[in-house]
């Protein structure tokens, strides 16, 4: 994984160069950029591949104190990674709440995004989405230290399967999401960092809504899938 210093901290990626087509792959909650593995795996002979580890609970390396870790903000620190990188005339590509990540740059407007990829992600008043996310964002309420010792539970696989975890979200990969877990489990500082993303999602749950308002505004080729 490279890594780059942005204005909130230090970000991981993958980028697998060349001169093809550029991707750049945006995952979601707790989860980090080998999301992708696979697409990539499939994708990088004929197009360059880009996938950002984002401060949503994965991240191996903590965020600033004081770096704004809203959905918002992180939007933001996507596309600072796109200016810092020079990638223009992208593919943009969410998944989960990195689909939310690419509809604010789709509305932002000053990102270089010549076209995106909305993938079963979250979306209108569904934020957040499922048993999974409701969970998720209501353990957010905790003090940092007890949302700790409640993931603690994740380390169990039975627990990784439950229909409140990753039960309802994979069919297989299990393996990937014990490491996605591991940094929030052993870091306090991922574990701020969490807490403090979770609350932000939590105190504005309807802002998707009007962002979708706004997405009509966007002129270049979008699939839905």
């Amino acid at each position: 994984m490279k890594k780059i210093e942005l204005s909130a901290g230090t970000i991981e990626y993958e980028d697998t160069g060349g001169s093809g087509p550029t991707l750049v792959l945006v995952h979601g909650l707790m989860m980090d950029a080998s999301l992708w593995d696979e697409l990539i795996s499939d994708l990088s002979a004929d197009h360059r591949c880009v996938a950002p580890t984002l401060p949503l609970g994965a991240h191996r390396h903590a965020m600033h104190p004081g770096a704004d870790l809203s959905l918002p903000g992180t939007a933001r620190l996507v596309a600072e990674f796109l200016e810092r990188l020079d990638l223009r005339d992208v593919t943009l590509v969410g998944n989960d709440t990195g689909g939310a990540l690419v509809q604010l740059l789709m509305c932002d407007g000053a990102a270089p995004v010549g076209r995106v990829v909305l993938a079963s992600c979250d979306a209108f008043d569904n934020f957040p989405p499922g048993l999974t996310g409701r969970t998720l964002v209501l353990t957010g309420r905790l003090p940092p230290r007890v949302f700790g010792l409640f993931m603690q539970q994740m380390r169990l696989r039975p627990v990784r399967r439950l229909p409140i975890a990753f039960g309802w979200l994979t069919k297989r990969g299990d393996a990937a999401t014990a490491r996605w877990m591991k940094p929030v489990m052993t870091q306090p500082d991922i574990r701020r960092d969490t807490v403090r993303t979770l609350r932000a999602a939590a105190s504005d749950a309807g802002f998707l809504v009007g962002v979708a308002e706004r997405l009509r505004g966007f002129d270049r080729p979008a699939l839905v899938v």
